[in-house]
């Protein structure tokens, strides 16, 4: 008898996993229901345990991203008219003399 490997969706995975997490079924139960082995449902699991961290730190690194980008752009505004007032100096002395 040949076994056929059945790929689950994205979003499978996460309701397998997530009804996993709220713990209402067991495991052994959930691997009957769904037709998934109970090794990769815990799998499952703990990926989207691991997860749920990275959806909390996404706004901190999009924050400190924009920040630096702000410091960056305001080091390069300073530069530039730092620039632009030597420039003018030197062309005031040309008229003074």
């Amino acid at each position: 008898m040949v076994n056929i490997r059945r790929n689950y969706s994205a979003e499978e995975k996460a309701r397998i996993a997530l009804e996993a997490l709220k713990e209402t079924m067991t495991i052994a139960e959930l691997s009957s229901k769904y037709g998934v082995h109970a090794s990769q449902i815990g799998a499952w699991k703990k990926r989207l345990k691991e997860g749920l961290v990275g959806i909390f730190l996404e706004k901190q690194r999009r924050e400190a991203q924009d920040q630096k980008e702000l410091i960056d752009e305001l080091y390069h505004t300073i530069g530039r008219q730092k620039y632009e007032l030597e420039w003018l100096k030197k062309k005031s002395d040309l008229f003074r003399s």
